[in-house]
C-alpha cells in the first residue's frame, strides 16, 4: 500500500471500522459517545472502551486512529471534557480533531501528548491562521471548502502543513463553522453535532420589498455530495495530504465500497501517474451507487446551478421542516428571563453600535452609543469605508469623546488579508478570525476585539483569545442566557453580547444572483446587485439576502434580535452590542436611544421598537440551554 498520500475514513460503528481497514484505508476518523460532530443517534460512536479495542484494532494493522473533537464546548461541558481528554492520552490516538478554541487551549494546559488537527469547522482559509496554529501544536489542518485547489496548493507550500481535504460526501452549504441556522431556531447547533439541516429545506426567492415571488419553490440550498474521484491527481498535485471520505453515520456496506473503490484509484495513479486515465468501471460503480448527485463544489471555482440538488429527490433524509421563529415576546422567552437571574457584575456595560454609514454613525453617537463599530463588509448598495470616511468617523467619535473600533471581515482569504489598512486613531480592532488577529498584532498596537465568527462558546476559549492578545470577545450566537451567563461570569475576558439586530443565520461564498436571479448578468445587469431580496421559507419567514464586497452573501433569520424587555438581566456584561447594519440612520436612532435608556435603569416599552422594526425574535433565548454534545 503506497502511503504517499493518505486514504481517511469515517467509522460511526464498529463494522465500519473494520469495513475501512479491510477495504484499505491508511487513517479511520471516528468519534466517542460525546464531543463530536455526530451525536443525533444513540447506536453510533464508541464507548471509551470501544475507543480503547479500536486504537488497538487500527494500529496492529497499521493504521492510524484519528478521534473527532470538534464540536464546540459549553460551560457545563468543561469538566467532562477535561476527563476524557486525560483518557485519550492515555490511549494516545494519533490525533485529535478540534474546533473549539478551548480543547486547544485545555491540551497544553493539562500536558497533553497528542497531535491535533484542525477541524474544517476552525474555517481556516488564510496561511496566516495556519502559521499561528501551528505553533499550538496543530499538525494538520482541514481547510475551508471554499478554498479553490490553486489556494490550497499556495497555501501548503507556504506554511508546509499537512492539508486535509474533502473528496467524497454530505457539503454544507455555508461556511464551516459559520451557521448557527440550527443552533438559533432548534436549540440544535451544527456547531455542536446536532445540525436539523436548514440548508435542506425548500425556499423561494422573493424581491424584498414587493414579496414579488422571482425563483420558485426548490432546495436552493441542497448542494450536491461532494465527489473528487476523477480529479485524483489533481488533489495530489495540490499538495493534499489526507483525501478524506465524509460519512460516519453511513453503514458498514457503504463504507466498504467507497473506501475500497477510491484506494484502487488511489492506487493506479500512484502506480503509473503518467500512464494512468480515470478506471471508467470504477466511476460508473461510484456513480450508480450514488446517494446525492455529484459536485466538485469549489474545487476548480465556484459551483453552479448544477451542483445544487434542486428538485430534492435524492435527499435521502429530511431531518426537520421550517419553523416560524419565536417573538420576542413569545411566552416561553418570557418564562426564561422571568425565572434566570441576572448576570452577576458591578459594573454598567458600554453600548456598542456596528453602523455601515458615516450618517449612521452620527445617529448612532447623539442616540448614546459609547462605542461604534466601522469597516468590515458593508452590503449593497451601499459603499465600503473608504480610508476618508473612516477618518471622518474617528473624528466625530472622538469629538463625542467615545470610541471607535474598526472592523475586519470575519472570513479572510490571503488576497483580503493583503489588502488591510489600519486607520490612525481607532481605538481597536474587530477581528473575526484567527488569521486576522495574527497578523494585526503585527501591524498595529491598537487593542484587538474578538468578533462573533470565533463562536465562543466558553471561558476556557475566551482566555485562549486573552492569551492570543484579544481584550474583548463576542458571545456567540447559539448560547442560551443560563450558558452565556456562565461566560460572562467565569471569563478572565471582558465579553460582548450582541442584543439587538439583524443577524446572519448563514455566511455563504455561493453566489445567488448567479444561481437564481432571473435576468442577472454580471456584465449587463450589474446594477440588479443593488436591490434586496430574501429566500423564503415555508413557515413563512423571510430571509433577507445581503451582498458585501468581498461578493459573500449573508443570509439573516426571518427576525431580527430583540432584547429590549430583557436588558436588565444582561447588565453584567462587558458590552452589549446593536447590528445596526441594516438600518438607516432614522431607525439607529431611535433603536439605539431606547437601548441607552433601558441600560441607563430608565423604564421603556418595546411597544415604540414594533413600529420601527416589525419582525422581532428573540434569538436562540427561548432555549433553557443549546442541547449537549454528550
Amino acid at each position: 500500500m503506497n502511503k504517499s498520500v493518505e486514504l481517511l475514513a469515517p467509522a460511526g460503528q464498529w463494522e465500519s471500522l473494520v469495513a475501512a481497514i479491510d477495504a484499505g484505508a491508511d487513517a479511520v476518523y471516528l468519534g466517542g459517545k460525546g464531543f463530536n460532530m455526530r451525536v443525533h443517534l444513540s447506536d453510533f460512536n464508541f464507548s471509551d472502551d470501544e475507543l480503547k479495542a479500536a486504537i488497538a484494532y487500527a494500529h496492529e494493522r497499521g493504521v492510524k486512529i484519528y478521534i473527532t473533537l470538534n464540536n464546540l464546548i459549553s460551560t457545563e461541558e468543561l469538566a467532562p471534557l477535561e476527563k476524557y481528554l486525560r483518557y485519550l492520552d492515555e490511549l494516545q490516538p494519533d490525533s485529535i480533531l478540534v474546533q473549539d478554541l478551548a480543547v486547544i487551549n485545555l491540551v497544553r494546559k493539562l500536558g497533553i501528548k497528542i497531535p491535533m488537527h484542525a477541524s474544517v469547522m476552525m474555517n481556516t482559509h488564510n496561511t496566516q491562521a495556519v502559521e499561528l496554529l501551528k505553533t499550538f501544536g496543530i499538525t494538520r489542518v482541514v481547510v475551508g471548502r471554499e478554498l479553490t485547489l490553486a489556494e490550497v496548493a499556495l497555501l501548503k507550500e507556504r506554511t508546509g502543513i499537512e492539508v486535509e481535504y474533502f473528496m467524497h460526501g454530505d457539503m454544507c452549504f455555508a461556511e464551516s463553522g459559520q451557521c448557527i441556522h440550527s443552533g438559533v431556531v432548534f436549540g440544535q447547533s451544527g456547531n455542536r453535532g446536532r445540525c436539523m439541516k436548514p440548508c435542506r429545506w425548500i425556499y423561494k426567492l422573493i424581491d424584498e420589498a414587493t414579496g414579488t415571488t422571482l425563483n420558485d419553490w426548490s432546495y436552493k440550498l441542497a448542494l450536491n455530495d461532494m465527489c473528487m474521484f476523477r480529479n485524483i491527481p489533481d488533489l495530489i498535485q495540490a499538495g493534499v495530504t489526507s483525501f478524506k471520505i465524509e460519512g460516519r453515520m453511513r453503514s458498514p456496506e457503504f463504507v466498504r465500497r467507497l473506501v475500497s473503490t477510491y484506494r484502487q484509484e488511489i492506487d493506479s495513479y500512484l502506480a503509473d501517474p503518467t500512464g494512468y486515465t480515470v478506471d471508467e468501471a470504477r466511476w460508473s460503480n461510484l456513480y450508480s451507487n450514488r446517494v446525492r448527485d455529484f459536485t466538485t463544489t469549489f474545487a476548480f471555482g465556484a459551483p453552479t446551478i448544477k451542483d445544487i440538488g434542486l428538485t430534492g429527490e435524492r435527499e435521502p433524509k429530511i431531518f426537520s421542516r421550517a419553523v416560524v421563529e419565536p417573538a420576542f415576546d413569545d411566552d416561553a422567552v418570557k418564562n426564561i428571563f422571568d425565572t434566570e437571574r441576572a448576570i452577576a457584575s458591578s459594573t454598567k456595560p458600554k453600548l456598542s453600535v456596528r453602523v455601515a454609514t458615516l450618517a449612521s454613525a452620527r445617529a448612532a453617537l447623539d442616540a448614546g452609543a459609547d462605542v461604534l463599530y466601522v469597516g468590515g463588509e458593508v452590503f449593497k448598495p451601499l459603499k465600503p469605508w473608504t480610508l476618508t470616511d473612516i477618518k471622518k468617523a474617528v473624528a466625530i467619535a472622538h469629538d463625542a469623546n467615545k470610541k471607535i473600533i474598526l472592523a475586519m471581515p470575519r472570513t479572510s482569504k490571503d488576497k483580503d488579508l493583503a489588502e488591510f489598512q489600519i486607520v490612525e486613531g481607532v481605538d481597536g480592532i474587530l477581528v473575526g478570525n484567527l488569521g486576522a488577529l495574527n497578523l494585526l498584532k503585527t501591524l498595529t498596537d491598537a487593542p484587538i476585539y474578538a468578533d462573533v465568527s470565533f463562536s465562543v462558546f466558553n471561558p476556557i476559549a475566551a482566555e485562549f483569545l486573552q492569551s492570543l492578545g484579544a481584550v474583548q470577545a463576542t458571545a456567540s450566537l447559539e448560547l442560551s442566557f443560563a450558558q452565556v451567563r456562565s461566560v460572562v461570569e467565569d471569563s478572565p475576558l471582558p465579553i460582548e453580547i450582541i442584543v439587538h439586530g439583524a443577524t446572519e443565520s448563514m455566511i455563504c461564498d455561493h453566489d445567488f444572483a448567479k444561481l437564481y436571479l432571473p435576468g442577472y448578468d454580471e456584465f449587463a445587469t450589474p446594477d440588479k446587485l443593488n436591490q434586496h431580496y430574501a429566500l423564503a421559507d415555508e413557515a413563512g419567514e423571510v430571509h433577507s439576502l445581503r451582498v458585501d464586497q468581498f461578493k459573500r452573501w449573508h443570509i439573516f433569520f426571518g427576525k431580527e434580535l430583540c432584547l429590549l424587555p430583557y436588558v436588565e438581566k444582561f447588565l453584567g456584561a462587558a458590552s452589549l452590542r446593536i447590528e445596526a447594519q441594516n438600518y438607516s440612520p432614522e431607525v439607529t436612532a431611535q433603536v439605539v436611544k431606547l437601548y441607552r435608556l433601558a441600560i441607563d435603569g430608565k423604564e421603556v416599552s418595546a411597544d415604540a421598537l414594533k413600529k420601527i422594526t416589525p419582525r422581532l425574535g428573540a434569538g436562540v433565548y427561548r432555549f433553557k440551554l443549546s442541547k449537549n454534545s454528550i
